[in-house]
């Protein structure tokens, strides 16, 4: 069988992942980017040049730029997996994420479509616990009710139904995957996780004094992207299209992932006080490493995220376990202990070569 996927947001976290795991599988591998003066590939430069892997300009914003590839590429699967996926940011800017994360998941549908290939391409929607929101029952599973609490949720709520309604309407084979949070060493550094990884890299190497959070208490269900990636294949490989929760069932507040950070960097943290006066203190020193900003805190915060992966794991066969909490964690630290460790090195090279050429020694 012919095997062509095309991924939208191929140069994120989750597209660099599955691009190297369809790859694996003898898929040709399609990526849609934006046309940028930036270069943000630096997932997927080390893919650039091989034969299965090929990148076409397109936008979510730009429904001919996603007919056009559809047209070009005539994929038998779709992993939208592009949208502007940062929680605090579609407070900021609303319309924005509105018409990336719900309307283009139409566009995306409209283009397979309208390229009369209903039948022959099956398409993955990237949705998240995000739609859950302000929860109503915990664990989450498929058929607990969705209350989403923020622009970002309001617009995937979009994308679910919209996916539900063209698989019912026009007999496609179109699936949503219920993302909860998964992390890797290719997160953004905006993103919490990330953040907190890098700080105590920073920390333990002297190039940061203290790391700033919002509620320490929020409860999230994380798990590893590369482990997640598979899930979205499987779900696409069965008889019948359905919606599916990706997730661990495992839950641990942000509390618990700054303690574990901290720990792989050798720093053991004591947590003192509550809510905004809680802080972070290492018990070695009695210095302050962590502290709560208001600044962090949310319009509407998402406080008890915790997934049941029981139907993708009897079904899809998937094993939500393979990379614990702990194991999880240690990757993301050791990568960035590293990242450091280089910064400081490059740095020092600049340091060193600029007092040369100012005292005469290279030119």
């Amino acid at each position: 069988m012919r095997k062509v996927a095309l991924i939208t947001g191929v140069t994120g976290q989750d597209g660099s992942y599955l691009s190297e795991f369809l790859l694996e599988k003898g898929y040709d591998v399609h990526g849609m980017i934006r046309r940028s003066s930036v270069d943000y590939r630096e997932r997927i430069a080390h893919l650039e040049g091989r034969p299965n892997f090929h990148l076409h300009y397109g936008d979510m914003g730009d429904s001919m730029s996603i007919l056009q590839v559809v047209s070009k590429v005539k994929p038998t699967e779709i992993y939208n997996l592009a949208a502007q996926s940062h929680v605090q940011v579609s407070f900021d800017s609303p319309e924005f994420t509105a018409d990336v994360d719900a309307t283009g998941v139409l566009r995306v549908l409209e283009a397979v479509r309208l390229c009369g290939l209903t039948q022959t391409c099956r398409i993955y929607q990237a949705s998240t616990s995000e739609l859950y929101g302000k929860v109503e029952q915990v664990p989450q599973n498929e058929q607990t009710p969705f209350h989403p609490y923020s622009p970002y949720a309001v617009a995937k709520l979009y994308g679910f139904w919209i996916v539900k309604e063209y698989r019912e309407a026009y007999g496609m084979y179109c699936c949503s995957g219920i993302l909860f949070n998964h992390e890797s060493e290719r997160r953004g550094e905006t993103f919490v996780t990330r953040k907190i990884t890098l700080a105590a890299a920073r920390i333990a190497q002297g190039k940061q004094d203290r790391l700033l959070l919002g509620n320490l208490s929020s409860l999230r269900d994380w798990g590893y992207a590369k482990d997640y990636v598979e899930c979205m294949w499987l779900i696409l490989q069965q008889d019948r299209p359905d919606d599916f929760v990706i997730a661990t069932g495992v839950q641990h507040s942000v509390r618990e992932f700054c303690y574990h950070a901290f720990r792989r960097v050798g720093i053991e943290l004591e947590f003192r006080g509550e809510g905004l006066d809680e802080q972070g203190i290492d018990k070695a020193t009695g210095r302050v490493l962590v502290e709560v900003s208001p600044d962090f805190y949310r319009p509407t915060d998402v406080v008890n995220l915790w997934g049941d992966p029981t139907k993708a794991r009897e079904i899809l066969g998937w094993n939500p376990s393979r990379t614990s909490f702990e194991d999880l964690v240690a990757l993301m630290v050791d990568h960035d202990m590293a990242k450091v460790a280089a910064e400081g090195a490059a740095a020092k090279v600049r340091t060193n070569l600029a007092e040369y050429l100012e005292k005469g020694i290279v030119k």
